[in-house]
């Protein structure tokens, strides 16, 4: 286990002098000004759009570049009742925005139909055999969502063929964009949209906005739709800031009280009904089963739920896909450990590498990605895992805070068959044969570019508090954070010099965690706390010694009581004497 950096970076003169404007007014609360001045809240304005999220806050979508010739030829393929087809990648992002924008439209609009392709024998984007079937049903215009961005051939080959596109995307795009319709992404080079980090979600949703606009059509069944928007946001873990954060807020409102009807039976499935959502729910148990549907089966199956209109319907849906779930566990455990038992084989070779390339033809493609994140967890580098399918070896990447794989991989893009994705994960293929070659290039480029800080685990600390901080109000102002996300992670404080109560145990099937009662010498009052796989301190803890902790503060609710304060330890240290 690599050990943590804490990293408590003072605030800068700049920051100092915003902290104390912000300072008089939650003078009662102390650590709130300095939190909020590291989140980029430097006034009391900001403060309060900050704590007041409102759809009013939104940009305006025709400012996104092409966002007219997008609307302009949606608008015209309505009006001439040409075929419509919406199109998505099958992870998380994809499906929900699919179905967003499939289920929108169809309130106005029939002659429409949606298509998520298989990973296994279709892969991801679009392809010339997927166009032609396109042809054959008559299809004059492809919505393309979560993905299109690099398919220049391919939208070149469905123009010839009759068919426009308007692709609506937000990953990384080459300097040569495809001909099509419109393109929709804020990450496009000269871009002057606002907002940079929309999920694939996102821009889909502000396509309907611009096609609402144009129509004169209100925005309220749109904006019922923004759970959709929410679950892709947290799931596919794009900064929790800006345009972003508002759309979350509301659409965690939505999830709580009238949700998507797929999204509910998700929701029962999870024994979610009658505790209130968080981020939490949605990036641990309802993200991933709808990306079992694209990893198991068909992604088709998680918009089918998701546009369902009728709930036993949905709820038979969301059974077979919680199975899937199940199964991807299983696969997920079983693959993981396959892949550290061939990383332990070469200890050696591997230890004194700056990243992980492992490959077997056998692995299920849809769990690659999984795996490929576990690896970057355990060892700090950045992460390629490859398998076999359809006669070439692909792969998905993942990489290490601050390091840009994307850029990376694009180095040695002369080996690849196609490469997509972000400064964090990117998806990947290539013939068999040059997998060593890319090994070697690849490790190459990660030694010589990756800063130290980068393959050391960083903790970073919010602020350094006293038990005595931690008041009611500062609770309430605290939950007013949310929803947390990258950009906006919930805080994590350092407090010093504490000790154990005397009633602290070691607790798990493995005793591997602690659960402790804490106190320090500023507060009378015992803090229930729980440390996950540290047990490895619980020596000198119950020895009485004190020690400093990094953690976040929970509130537990059991069966609709009152919320109980728990500390969620991320990190124990002895103090220094």
């Amino acid at each position: 286990m690599i050990s943590n950096k804490w990293n408590y970076l003072p605030l800068t003169p700049e920051q100092q002098k915003a902290e104390t404007t912000l300072a008089r007014k939650f003078a009662n609360v102390p650590p709130i000004s300095e939190l909020l001045v590291q989140r980029g809240v430097t006034s009391l304005e900001e403060a309060d759009k900050f704590f007041n999220p409102s759809l009013s806050d939104l940009i305006d979508p025709f400012l996104m570049p092409q966002m007219d010739k997008a609307v302009a030829r949606l608008n015209r393929a309505m009006g001439s009742k040409e075929k419509i087809m919406v199109y998505g990648d099958y992870d998380v992002d994809g499906t929900t925005a699919v179905s967003l924008v499939y289920k929108y439209l169809s309130n106005f609009y029939s002659n429409i139909d949606f298509y998520i392709p298989t990973r296994d024998d279709e892969g991801y984007g679009i392809s010339e055999r997927i166009i032609d079937e396109f042809v054959e049903a008559d299809v004059k215009l492809v919505i393309i969502l979560d993905c299109g961005i690099k398919a220049n051939a391919e939208v070149a080959y469905a123009k010839q063929h009759g068919i426009d596109f308007i692709i609506c995307d937000h990953h990384v795009a080459d300097s040569e964009l495809p001909d099509a319709a419109a393109i929709l992404n804020p990450k496009i080079p000269g871009s002057t949209y606002p907002y940079k980090h929309l999920s694939g979600c996102g821009v889909g949703y502000k396509l309907m906005q611009g096609f609402s606009i144009s129509n004169g059509i209100n925005q309220v069944d749109l904006e019922g739709m923004l759970d959709l928007v929410a679950v892709s946001i947290a799931a596919d873990i794009v900064p929790m800031t800006g345009e972003n954060r508002i759309m979350t807020y509301y659409g965690l409102r939505r999830l709580n009280a009238n949700p998507n009807i797929g999204l509910r039976a998700l929701m029962r499935l999870c024994q979610l009904n009658g505790k209130e959502i968080t981020i939490s729910d949605v990036i641990f148990k309802i993200g991933p089963r709808i990306n079992a549907a694209g990893r198991m089966q068909s992604g088709r199956e998680a918009v089918e739920l998701m546009v369902a209109r009728d709930a036993s319907e949905a709820f038979e849906k969301a059974k077979a896909i919680d199975q899937y779930n199940r199964e991807r566990k299983e696969l997920d455990k079983r693959i993981t450990e396959e892949a550290n038992h061939l990383l332990d084989s070469r200890d050696e070779q591997h230890s004194s590498k700056k990243s992980i390339v492992i490959y077997n033809k056998d692995w299920h493609r849809g769990i690659i990605g999984i795996v490929a994140s576990r690896l970057t967890e355990l060892y700090y580098k950045p992460a390629v895992v490859l398998t076999q399918s359809n006669g070439l070896s692909t792969g998905s990447s993942r990489s290490v805070q601050g390091f840009d794989i994307y850029k990376a991989i694009d180095s040695v893009r002369d080996l690849l068959e196609n490469f997509g994705g972000h400064p964090y994960a990117v998806g990947l293929s290539l013939k068999e044969e040059n997998i060593p070659e890319f090994t070697r290039r690849f490790e190459e480029y990660v030694a010589a570019n990756i800063q130290p800080d980068q393959i050391t685990p960083q903790l970073d600390i919010d602020a350094c508090i006293s038990f005595a901080d931690i008041t009611p109000e500062m609770i309430a102002t605290l939950n007013r954070f949310n929803p947390f996300g990258p950009g906006n992670q919930k805080p994590v404080f350092c407090t010093r010099n504490v000790t154990d109560f005397g009633t602290s145990k070691i607790v798990g099937k493995q005793m591997e965690h602690i659960k402790l009662d804490l106190v320090d010498e500023t507060s009378g009052k015992v803090f229930n706390a729980i440390a996950f796989n540290l047990a490895k301190h619980f020596d000198y803890i119950h020895a009485g010694k004190s020690f400093d902790i990094c953690y976040t503060i929970e509130e537990n609710r059991h069966h609709g009581g009152a919320p109980q304060l728990q500390l969620e330890i991320k990190d124990i240290r002895q103090s220094k004497s």
